[in-house]
């Protein structure tokens, strides 16, 4: 079972607390037609239906959410919340910019803030759907939400408030590392026949963090749980974590998506089961197809939430910034360099300090090539396990075992 991404701080993760402030009806409704009726405020964009193909089609319901979220990758940056209706994606109340120092997590303040920001238009909205008189404002916000949502969609607005926070400098960031595992991942998953597209999975799980951890226990830029990677072949004990390493854990990731590809049917439902369970998109499938917008819309199994319903949407998006980056980042990216290393296969159990004096390397810089070592073993207390793969520098490589790990990975696919 893969763990909800709502445990990442990042593209998916709702604030639930609320706080009591009230702000006046005129400053919320104003924010509201800026962000509903002034579209022009956001820098060009490509068009979605260049990236429309077979494999991952964009259905006409579907580009709501996934403009959505071109807009939080791509153009509204950490310092920027949206405060938005959480089924109607089209529906954005307001961007705001947030008080306060930027870090990576809100701060206290600044999430006392959020969700007093959140409490004012659920107020507001709740007010607006009793039966009285409206502003002409109020009326046009509610014909947007009819529009969006159909008659009974004002009524409860205010129930699906939600906040998200811009993931703009996250996002360009990501690509800067993605490119150095590009290659490398595509290489594995047409090894087992799989688009080579879903290399773009990371960007919506981590953002290519390579330390990416949740409070569910995920890991890694293809943020699988403990079990997964074990059911798939990728070593989790006190010693390893094959999880950190993005080229190690894109061959558990690979046979996840191989396996749920085989019982869907569908990319949209094997990507959607990479959130929310291949045994969940069955249920959802033998409900309705393979209609991913249908799911969307109508699918009430458990646990198919905010997160479920639009992580399709998510990977489409994710993959057509990646696509268009030069678009939506004009100022540049500094992509890293491609990976180079080459993998060696330990015959037998061997200690950091003693590798790093075979290969001529410190011991620093062998274990920053080696992402999935965990503490005991970077610290020298255990040795490296015998069978494991070590990542060395092309130009420092000692022997040729390299070609029988490759071999290997190959026997791999069926």
């Amino acid at each position: 079972m893969w763990a909800s991404p709502l445990s990442w701080p990042s593209a998916r993760r709702p604030w639930h607390r609320r706080g009591s402030r009230r702000a006046p009806a005129r400053w919320l409704l104003a924010g509201a037609l800026l962000w509903l009726l002034a579209g022009c405020a956001s820098p060009p964009r490509a068009p979605l239906d260049e990236d429309d193909t077979a494999a991952f089609p964009l259905p006409l319901e579907l580009r709501p959410a996934v403009d959505f979220w071109r807009d939080v990758y791509a153009v509204w940056s950490r310092r920027q919340v949206a405060i938005h209706d959480n089924r109607y994606l089209d529906v954005v109340y307001e961007v705001t910019e947030l008080p306060g120092p930027l870090t990576d997590s809100l701060t206290p303040e600044q999430r006392a803030w959020v969700d007093a920001l959140q409490a004012r238009w659920q107020a507001r909205l709740a007010t607006m759907a009793e039966s009285g008189p409206m502003s002409a404002a109020e009326h046009t916000l509610q014909a947007r939400l009819v529009a969006a949502g159909g008659p009974e969609a004002p009524r409860t607005a205010a129930q699906r408030v939600r906040a998200q926070r811009g993931l703009r400098e996250r996002f360009k960031r990501g690509l800067e590392i993605g490119a150095r595992y590009d290659a490398t991942l595509r290489t594995i998953l047409r090894g087992y026949g799989l688009p080579e597209d879903l290399a773009y999975l990371p960007h919506v799980e981590s953002s290519f963090q390579l330390h990416a951890r949740s409070s569910v226990g995920a890991a890694g830029v293809w943020q699988l749980m403990p079990t997964t990677g074990r059911e798939h072949a990728l070593t989790v004990d006190d010693r390893l974590d094959e999880r950190l390493d993005p080229v190690l854990a894109a061959e558990g990731a690979a046979r996840y998506l191989r396996a749920a590809w085989r019982q869907l049917d569908s990319w949209p439902l094997a990507l959607t089961a990479y959130n929310h369970g291949i045994g969940g998109m069955r249920a959802a499938r033998a409900r309705y197809g393979t209609d991913i917008a249908r799911i969307v819309r109508e699918y009430d199994g458990r646990a198919f939430g905010f997160a479920s319903r639009n992580f399709y949407a998510e990977f489409l998006a994710a993959r057509h910034v990646a696509r268009h980056a030069a678009r939506y980042f004009p100022e540049g990216l500094q992509p890293e360099p491609p990976f180079d290393d080459e993998p060696l296969r330990l015959t037998h159990a061997t200690a950091v300090a003693e590798l790093a004096r075979q290969h001529d390397m410190s011991v620093a810089a062998l274990i920053e090539r080696n992402p999935a070592w965990r503490a005991p073993v970077r610290r020298g207390e255990q040795p490296v396990p015998a069978g494991s793969t070590v990542w060395l520098p092309r130009v420092k490589r000692a022997d040729t075992a390299s070609a029988a790990l490759f071999a290997a990975w190959s026997a791999y696919v069926d």
